[in-house]
Formats: structure tokens, sequence, C-alpha cells
């Protein structure tokens, strides 16, 4: 077993950090923010979060992974706040350039006709034509989870903890800090690099190929019928229109923006107007067909998801003679892809234990 010390405190910190100590690694993670915190630069707690598949086929393995235990802590673990909620995927007919065409905002096959996901899910269906809104040319439908972030992150802290992580607060400069940052006081075998979007300012790593993206939303207490996303608005590429409700009383997340590299922190009062105005008007079920003044808003926030050109980085390399693992540059499916991720890192430890001979002693 491994000495680790975990970078990061957001879904894949945490992930990581329990499927490691699962193992019977000694684990203590590091980070400059922990649940509970509300700060632009702690995306996870911004998410919506959901399970919306958006991995091209080829590179769905985090996401096919994921899924299942999600899937099951939703049936079986109500603590977690996981909760089923029917969903449904629209393609607008502005988007139909060619049968593999996407949502001019994504790289993914989210809104593709014929994706990967419909063996994922056990009720998949494709909407028939009668079922479509007059602008839309296909869909589908399926039961996903959404997952209340106030209470599923906290809830990982507490596997982890249970399990014999050490969690301590800490701002660093440089990767090579985190090999002595354990709680054992002894030098970490491994660091893991799960630092999000502040991998672009983390020294020893300093990544350019980050980048923000951000979203904006809008929290109510109106529950939303179905978890709904369509392809494209009419209100430019930039913004998008999607609904989903927390489970055990989260509110509604109506949303919301996908700006790339663009780091404003303050929601603005216009996009959510047309935030709600769209989401009133793909579901007037929100507010029994009575408009957005009769919305009942918890709150507005800002999130800025780790977006990164090339894709997420899960691969090792060596720092200042510190074996590292990174896994960060998850763009807006850290949650749906968290085990999976989180899997890929584990594959990457073992790795490196074998290849170094490392047999750390449990603490």
């Amino acid at each position: 077993m491994a000495i680790i010390v975990v970078i990061g405190a957001g879904v894949s910190g945490l992930t990581t950090a329990l499927e490691l100590v699962k193992k019977g690694h000694t684990v203590t993670v590091v980070a400059k923010h922990m649940p509970g915190d509300y700060d632009i630069e702690y995306t996870s707690p911004w998410a919506g979060a959901n399970v919306m598949p958006m991995a091209v086929e080829a590179d769905s393995r985090w996401e096919r992974n994921t899924w299942p235990v999600l899937k099951k802590l939703a049936e079986e673990v109500p603590a977690a706040g996981i909760h089923f909620q029917k969903t449904r995927v629209l393609r607008r007919k502005k988007d139909a350039v060619a049968d593999d065409a996407v949502g001019p905002l994504y790289d993914d096959s989210l809104f593709s006709p014929n994706p990967w996901y419909a063996t994922l899910f056990d009720d998949y269906r494709k909407l028939a034509d009668d079922e479509l809104p007059d602008d839309i040319i296909a869909g589908c439908e399926f039961t996903s989870v959404c997952m209340n972030t106030a209470v599923y992150l906290p809830w990982l802290v507490g596997q982890c903890v249970t399990l014999g992580a050490v969690f301590r607060r800490t701002v660093l400069k440089h990767i090579s800090e985190a090999a002595v940052m354990s709680h054992t006081g002894s030098k970490a075998d491994i660091v893991i690099n799960a630092s999000g979007l502040l991998a672009c300012r983390l020294g020893g790593v300093m990544d350019s190929a980050v980048y923000p993206i951000r979203g904006q939303i809008v929290v109510v207490r109106n529950e939303a019928p179905i978890m709904l996303t369509t392809s494209s608005t009419d209100d430019g590429e930039e913004e998008l229109l999607y609904t989903m409700t927390r489970a055990v009383g989260g509110g509604t997340i109506l949303g919301g923006t996908y700006a790339k590299g663009n780091w404003d922190a303050n929601p603005d009062p216009n996009i959510a107007i047309r935030i709600m105005k769209r989401a009133v008007e793909a579901q007037p079920e929100l507010t029994g067909g009575k408009g957005i003044e009769a919305l009942s808003v918890i709150r507005h926030g800002v999130g800025l998801r780790p977006g990164r050109t090339g894709g997420v980085r899960i691969e090792k390399e060596v720092i200042d003679g510190t074996p590292v693992v990174h896994n960060y540059g998850h763009a807006g499916w850290g949650y749906q892809g968290s085990y999976g991720c989180a899997e890929g890192v584990v594959e990457l430890v073992d790795q490196i234990i074998t290849e170094n001979g490392i047999d750390g002693l449990k603490i």
C-alpha cells in the first residue's frame, strides 16, 4: 500500500480519494476549498449535477463506468443525496445539419440522433414525432439521476473519513509541496492532482490548455416535472436551456450558459431573466402557467467548469522526484464521469506501485 496525497476536494478529488482509501492506501486530501465553501474557484458545489452522457463513444469509458455506481447509490443510499428523474434530450431543427450534428456549443454526442448511451439506460427510447415540440426534430427520453451537491459532497467526505482518510486545508503554490503534506509525517509515495480549473495556475503543472467555461444558473423552489435539455437556444451560442430538480430539497436548477474563457464570477441579471423565461416557456408546469413572476428564487449562481483543450487529463508523470497522477479537465461532466475517472487513476497508481516497488505501511 502507498502513502498518497490527493490535491483537490471537488467531486473528482473526493471520488478518487474514496476509491484509493477503499484499496487500503493511506490518503490525505489537501485543498484550498472544501465542501461547504462557495467560491468561484471551487466548481463542484455549483454543478447541477446530473447524468446526461456527453462523451463521444470512443471516449465513453469514464461515463459508462460511473453510471452503475451512481445508479446503485440512488437505489440504495438515500443519504448520498441522489435521486432518479425522468430525462428528455431534445435536438432542435436548426441544429440538424447532418445525421451526426450536435448543438453549436458541444463537441460531444449528447444530442446525437443515435447515441451510444441508448444502451446505457434500461428505459431509453426515442420520442415519437407527435411527442416533439414544433422546433424539435428529434429527442429521446430515459431515467437518469440528479444530485444535491450540498449533500453529496459532504457524504463523500464522510465516506473517506470513515475509511481513514484525513483532510487538510492548505494553499499550494507548487505541486511538489503536496509530497510533504501527508498526515503521516512521511513523504508521499504518490501525489494525485485533481486541482480542476486551478491546474492552469499550479506551479509544476501550469497547464495552459485549461480554461474556464462560465456557467450561470438560477436555483428555484419550484419543481421541474422532468429533467430537460435542448441542443441550443435562440439567445446566442453561449446560452443553454436545461432544468433539473436536485434530490432531498435541493431546489431546481435552471440553466444556463457555456461561455468558454470567461472568468466573470458575477451573475448577469439580463442572462438570469432569459434563463428563467426559457425554462418556463419549455416547462410551464414550473409555475402553473403563471410565468417567471411565479418562480420562487433561492439564489443566482455562477460556476466555472474546468475545460481543457484536448479533453480530460488522466495520466502519470514524475515531478521533482515524486510520481504524480493527473485527473482534471472534465469540463461539464465531472460528476457523471467521477467514478470512471477515479478507476483510471487507481489503475495508474497500481502501475506506479509495481514499477517503483512501493510497499508503504498503512498508518
